[in-house]
C-alpha cells in the first residue's frame, strides 16, 4: 500500500493511498481465518470450518470488511507519518475519493484536527472591570418596591379620584350592539389600574372616577382577541366604583428589616440596605457582563488570534446557516433557488464569513478553557437543561431528550464553557 500525506496546515490534512489488490486479498484471508475459528457454519463443527466455506458464505461482506481494514490501516499510517495524535482529530475522517480499479483502490482521506493556537499573554487583552455604582436612592427605591409588593391593600377613605396604581373594586357589564355578551359581567371585581389586565382603553377610562361613580366606557376589542365573536367589535361597559384601595404605606424601620430578613436575628435597616445593595450590584454586573463586556471580550479574542480553521467544519456551519435561512423563506423563494443552482451557491457563500467567525470563536474558547482548566461535564449540562426547563414549566426529561436527538447538546455545552471562561477572566479583573 503506497501512502502520500499532505499536512496542509495545523487544522487540515490529506492522505492519498493506492490500496493494492494484494492488500485486500491478504485482509480477506486474515478475516476469513478468524471467522473460521469462531463462526458456526452449517455442516461443519465450530473451529473446523474450511476457509473456502467461509468465503462462500460471507462473500461480499468479507470484501467490505477487508476494504474497511485497509482504510483503517492507511489512516493510522498516515497519522503516524504526519505526527498527528488521535486525540487531536475532529469528527470522522472524510473519504473524498474511493475509486476501484483492476489494481486495487485509489483513496483520498481528508482529516481535520484541533488547530494550534498561540494564546500568548491573553490575560492582557481582558479589560479592567469597574463595579457599577449603586446610590442610596436606588437602594431605598428597591426596598420600598419589595415591601410594597408584600404590603396589604387598604381602603382609601378620602374623597379622591382613582389614579394609576390604585386598585378599584367595581361592577361592570359589557354590551356589543346593545346586547350583553357571555363573560362580560362581574360584581365586586378587583382591578389594579395600570396592570393591562383589561382590553386597551378600559383602565384608562376608569382612572379619574371616584367611589360611588357610575359611567359607561366605550372600547373596541382587539382584532386578535381570543373570542372570534368579539374580535374587532366595538363595545360598551357599564361600570360602578364601590371602593378605592391602595397598598399600605411602607415604613422603612427595624420591624420591616426583620420581616424582610427572616434568617437574621440581628437584622437592621443598615443590614437590609447592604443586602439590597449587593443584589442591585449583582443585577447591574450581570447586565453589564451579558450586554457589553462578554460580547466585546469575545470579539477582542477573535480579532487578536490568527488560527487555521478545519475546512469541513466551516462548510458544515455554512450548510446549517443555509438550511436555517431556507426555513424562513417563502415557497416562491425556495422554488427560485431550486431552479437556479448558482443562486444557491451564492446564498451559501454569503454565510462564509459568519461561519468562519463562529468556528474560530469555538476553538478560541476551547483553548482558553484548557488554559484556565475550565470544563462542563455531562452531569452539569443535564442539570442546567433540567433547571431551565422547570423554570419554563416544561418536562425536563423531554426537553433534554429533544436536544440530544437534535444534536444540540455539544453547542449548549460549549456555550456554557464560553460563559464560564469569559466570566472568570472578567472577574479576575474587577477593581
Amino acid at each position: 500500500m503506497q501512502i502520500t500525506t499532505n499536512k496542509i496546515d495545523s487544522a487540515n490534512a490529506k492522505i492519498n493511498a493506492a490500496i493494492t489488490r494484494n492488500t485486500i486479498d491478504s485482509n480477506i484471508e486474515k478475516i476469513a481465518k478468524q471467522i473460521a475459528k469462531e463462526a458456526k457454519v452449517a455442516g461443519f463443527r465450530k473451529g473446523k470450518t474450511p476457509i473456502s466455506a467461509v468465503k462462500k458464505q460471507y462473500g461480499e461482506r468479507l470484501v467490505q470488511d477487508a476494504e474497511a481494514q485497509a482504510l483503517r490501516d492507511l489512516l493510522n499510517a498516515g497519522l503516524v507519518e504526519m505526527g498527528i495524535a488521535n486525540d487531536l482529530l475532529i469528527g470522522e475522517p472524510n473519504i473524498t475519493k474511493f475509486e476501484k480499479n483492476d489494481n486495487g483502490i485509489d483513496v483520498e482521506v481528508t482529516i481535520a484536527t484541533r488547530p494550534a493556537i498561540e494564546l500568548g499573554d491573553y490575560v492582557a487583552l481582558v479589560p479592567e472591570v469597574a463595579k457599577p455604582s449603586i446610590d442610596d436612592a436606588a437602594i431605598m427605591a428597591r426596598i420600598e418596591e419589595l415591601a410594597s409588593a408584600q404590603a396589604p391593600l387598604v381602603n382609601i377613605e378620602e374623597d379622591r379620584a382613582l389614579v394609576s396604581g390604585d386598585t378599584a373594586l367595581l361592577d361592570f357589564e359589557g354590551f356589543v350592539d346593545g346586547e350583553a355578551f357571555e363573560g362580560g359581567k362581574a360584581e365586586g371585581f378587583s382591578l389594579r389600574l395600570g396592570s393591562g389586565q383589561f382590553i386597551p382603553g378600559f383602565e384608562d377610562q376608569v382612572i379619574g372616577m371616584k367611589k360611588g361613580d357610575e359611567n359607561t366606557i366605550a372600547v373596541t376589542f382587539p382584532e386578535n382577541y381570543g373570542g372570534a365573536a368579539l374580535a374587532g367589535k366595538p363595545a360598551e361597559f357599564k361600570v360602578k366604583i364601590h371602593a378605592i384601595q391602595a397598598k399600605e404605606a411602607v415604613v422603612v424601620d427595624e420591624e420591616l428589616a426583620k420581616k424582610m430578613l427572616p434568617g437574621f436575628e440581628d437584622a437592621s435597616v443598615e443590614m437590609l440596605k447592604e443586602k439590597v445593595k449587593e443584589q442591585l450590584e449583582s443585577e447591574a454586573m450581570s447586565e453589564l457582563y451579558n450586554a457589553e463586556l462578554k460580547p466585546n471580550l469575545m470579539e477582542t479574542f477573535v480579532s487578536a488570534f490568527t488560527i487555521d480553521l478545519p475546512e469541513f467544519i466551516v462548510e458544515q456551519e455554512m450548510d446549517m446557516a443555509l438550511n436555517k435561512k431556507a426555513r424562513e423563506m417563502s415557497e416562491a423563494e425556495i422554488q427560485e433557488l431550486r431552479d437556479n443552482a448558482d443562486k444557491v451557491k451564492e446564498l451559501r457563500e454569503a454565510f462564509r464569513d459568519d461561519a468562519c467567525r463562529a468556528v474560530k470563536a469555538t476553538f478560541i474558547v476551547d483553548a482558553l478553557a484548557r488554559a484556565e482548566n475550565i470544563a462542563v461535564n455531562e452531569q452539569e449540562l443535564m442539570q442546567t437543561i433540567y433547571f431551565e426547563a422547570m423554570q419554563m414549566g416544561q418536562d425536563p426529561a423531554a426537553v433534554y431528550k429533544n436536544y440530544q436527538e437534535s444534536g444540540y447538546l455539544p453547542a449548549i455545552q460549549m456555550a456554557m464553557i464560553e460563559d464560564r471562561v469569559l466570566s472568570k477572566l472578567l472577574n479576575d479583573k474587577i477593581k
